[in-house]
């Protein structure tokens, strides 16, 4: 299978599909590798190393798309891409579908087989393929928060570790998954004082665990949600609904009653969001201000950091691109339960029932689009 790996075109996004080490792998196991000229170069990664790697290299996106059997990104496909998709062309990558009609459709005309990284499972019940950004995200979370807590940023001028003397910031994160633990792991590392919500008592219980009790939980409930928020400096929306679109957990009532320069950090953008008030933001442009309070609501997160993001989702993705280009999209799915979790849609169908449930769409189960 030829395996095709655009440059990312979405606004301020570094990161890339595969690596030297995975373009190795992939071609070591007697598949081909394109890799679009300039894909890697903001993060350290030219032309000649791919080429030594054993990738041919595209003279542009429109090559990669018209060749490869398979195309390997980090983001959901722009307009432009989309466009360029064939009939039973492989699609693998980030779709975040729920929120977003205009590709779902998109994808739909196209024919393509879209998987989408955020749904793909494993046997714990975990999602392996978000998890490695989630851990960035949340990490990033507690960074950018306390950078928009500054006074120069129209933050309320709170140290979150405090000094001597000094009660340190509070951080309510909402949420206790992959996410929200790591901003759990910073926040704390900090100094600040972390409360977390879930709506498991088993998760909290396990937090409170890990922690030792240097943290407070809660259940997440209507009525902690707002108390918890109203106390907060800091707030990170951590909250995933794999598939679907997120819960408005904070509402504008909430928003308008928090304290003045306070900061929101909507993790949960990339589906819609966990605040009524958000809205996708940019790293060049990332935060703005609703009722005195600070939203930061960058959709690509981990692509700030698209090195150390990378090296995390390949090790991630690789195993999975090497079945789809050894047995083929029909097969690789219908072998493997998790993988076919990750199908979103299917030559002109939509197959994800969360994603369909979100858009008041109707929706083939994706068993059942592939036996058709």
């Amino acid at each position: 299978m030829l395996v095709g790996v655009p440059r990312e075109i979405k606004t301020e996004e570094n990161r890339v599909g595969m690596t030297l080490g995975s373009v190795r792998e992939l071609v070591r196991a007697g598949h081909e590798a394109m890799v679009e000229t300039g894909a890697a170069h903001r993060i350290g990664i030219d032309d000649e190393d791919y080429a030594r790697a054993g990738a041919r290299i595209a003279a542009d996106a429109a090559e990669v798309f018209a060749k490869a059997d398979m195309i390997v990104k980090v983001k959901e496909p722009q307009p432009e891409e989309i466009a360029m998709l064939r009939e039973d062309q492989i699609l693998f990558t980030y779709l975040h579908l729920a929120p977003d009609r205009k590709q779902t459709q998109g994808l739909i005309d196209s024919g393509c087989i879209a998987i989408a990284y955020e749904t793909v499972t494993d046997d714990f019940g975990g999602l392996p393929l978000l998890a490695p950004m989630s851990e960035v995200a949340g990490r990033m979370a507690v960074q950018a928060g306390a950078h928009c807590l500054e006074t120069e940023h129209g933050g309320r001028g709170i140290l979150l570790g405090g000094v001597p003397g000094v009660r340190p910031g509070k951080v309510v994160v909402i949420g206790g998954g992959v996410v929200g633990t790591n901003a759990v792991l910073v926040a704390n590392g900090f100094g600040a004082a972390v409360t977390v919500l879930d709506t498991s008592h088993r998760r909290l219980a396990e937090l409170d665990l890990q922690f030792r009790s240097l943290i407070a939980t809660r259940q997440s409930r209507a009525d902690t949600i707002e108390q918890e928020v109203l106390d907060a400096d800091l707030v990170i929306g951590a909250v995933l609904v794999p598939g679907a679109a997120a819960p408005k957990l904070v509402t504008s009532d909430m928003v308008r009653a928090m304290k003045r320069g306070s900061v929101i950090v909507d993790v949960a953008i990339d589906q819609g969001g966990c605040c009524e008030t958000s809205r996708p933001t940019t790293h060049s442009d990332p935060s703005f201000v609703v009722d005195e309070v600070v939203h930061y609501c960058v959709a690509n997160m981990p692509g700030a950091v698209a090195r150390t993001s990378t090296l995390a989702l390949n090790a991630a993705t690789l195993p999975f691109i090497c079945g789809l280009a050894r047995d083929g999209g029909r097969d690789a799915l219908l072998g493997d339960p998790h993988l076919l979790n990750g199908l979103n849609v299917h030559r002109g169908r939509l197959t994800h029932a969360a994603v369909a449930e979100a858009q008041d769409r109707d929706h083939v189960p994706a068993r059942e689009a592939l036996a058709a």
